[in-house]
């Protein structure tokens, strides 16, 4: 005999029948919504999540956030029922490792965070002390899964990850459009994040088939409200494409910059970094924002997991745009639901053997299954080619999951194609 089970509201909640039918019918899982079911007698799983929810990070914090919220609706409607307890960082990284102090001692199973790669580092260290495992949703510093860590798992990319993926999707963009650049500017920030992602650009591009060479490295402090010097520098090169690793806010001054000193390169591409597919930058750039380009992780518009999360996304949020933040924190939910479902207990030395044997195929980002390697990162994420069109991030490489054709050379800054 089932038990009885409270009803479901419209506003947050489908039946399992309607879940099933959403996600496609006749599809399976690993695990499968089938075969998610937890022990009678466990409580839900108590996850302590922090994100940057105030701060120079406030506006990635808040899709993390998001991704957080719909995961306690779509776990409990998969019979994974979890409990999130959201603990601001403020993007201060000695304020990150003081709240997973004290989530850990308020009884929590397990922790998910946080972002930004130097707040990361410090919860990874408390995590790893107090043996409690630690899911990081989002942060590419790769040193943090290089300290031989038991309690830290990453699903997602390294910084070196990040560049080698956009740049072989740079090559494959180049080749699909028979249109090949010779020469590029990298301007990066020069935080944790910035810096690892220069330091791995200095070790791929000798490795990879590219047409272009970098003329110049311009590093640029992330809080900047002023970045005219920088790219007058970055201008002066003439270079074919501007190759930028940023954050949020810096993304849109130094678009700013770039429209300002009427330098329209043929493209503007970044090898593996936030900031242009961000809703807040197509909002405050309006035409400008159109037809740049990024290379990074991103929802698979295909998977049926990934369609159901953006149905129900759009309508607990409307007029924003999903993104890559929710969907790696909804997805580091996943990966520790599914864990205690594995580990049948909520012990923290059960979870994170299960978290070490995880296998799960059927996820919402694009890539191969969800398992770690033994330094706990997932080698199987996977980026693709965002292009904003039409005011929105739109997927155009890898050709099997394109949602259309790039446009590439990019058009200038006057062309009457930006509306």
């Amino acid at each position: 005999m089932s038990e009885k089970k409270k009803p479901l509201t419209p506003e947050s909640k489908l039946s399992r029948r309607s879940f099933i039918k959403g996600l496609g019918a006749g599809i399976l899982f690993t695990p499968s919504i089938a075969a998610f079911s937890i022990p009678p007698k466990l409580p839900p799983l108590k996850i302590g999540c922090l994100a940057p929810l105030t701060g120079f990070f406030a506006r990635e914090g808040e899709g993390c956030k998001r991704g957080f919220e719909l995961a306690t609706s779509i776990l409990g409607d998969m019979g994974m029922p979890v409990e999130i307890i959201l603990v601001n960082t403020e993007s201060n990284p000695d304020r990150a490792r003081t709240a997973a102090e004290k989530l850990i001692n308020d009884g929590v199973n397990i922790l998910i965070g946080s972002f930004s790669s130097s707040e990361t580092a410090t919860i990874a260290q408390v995590a790893e002390q107090r043996k409690i495992p630690l899911i990081i949703n989002i942060a590419a510093a790769p040193k943090i899964t290089e300290q031989g860590y038991k309690f830290v798992f990453r699903n997602f990319c390294t910084g070196t990850m990040l560049a080698e993926e956009g740049f072989k999707l740079m090559k494959t963009l180049f080749d699909e459009t028979g249109v090949n650049p010779e020469t590029a500017v990298l301007l990066h920030v020069n935080d944790t994040f910035g810096v690892s992602v220069r330091e791995s650009v200095d070790f791929l591009l000798p490795k990879l088939d590219l047409p272009f060479r970098i003329l110049q490295k311009i590093a640029y402090d992330p809080h900047t409200k002023d970045l005219s010097v920088e790219i007058a520098k970055a201008k002066a090169t003439n270079a074919d494409l501007m190759l930028p690793v940023c954050h949020g806010v810096d993304a849109i001054v130094l678009l700013r910059q770039m429209i300002k000193r009427k330098w329209s390169p043929t493209g503007v591409i970044t090898p593996g970094s936030p900031g242009f597919y961000d809703s807040q930058f197509i909002k405050s750039l309006g035409k400008y924002s159109e037809f740049v380009i990024a290379n990074v992780p991103w929802i698979n518009p295909q998977s049926p997991m990934s369609i159901e999360l953006k149905r129900r996304f759009y309508k607990m949020y409307p007029g924003e745009e999903i993104e890559l933040n929710a969907g790696f924190s909804f997805e580091a939910a996943l990966i520790a639901a599914e864990a205690r479902k594995q580990a049948g207990s909520h012990d923290r030395e059960m979870l994170a053997a299960a978290l070490r044997k995880i296998h799960i195929s059927q996820h919402v980002m694009v890539g191969g299954p969800i398992e770690f390697n033994a330094k706990g990162q997932n080698v199987n994420i996977r980026s693709v080619t965002l292009q904003n069109v039409n005011r929105k991030p739109t997927v155009v490489l890898p050709k099997e999951i394109a949602e259309m054709e790039p446009i590439f050379p990019m058009p200038a800054w006057t062309d009457r194609r930006r509306v």
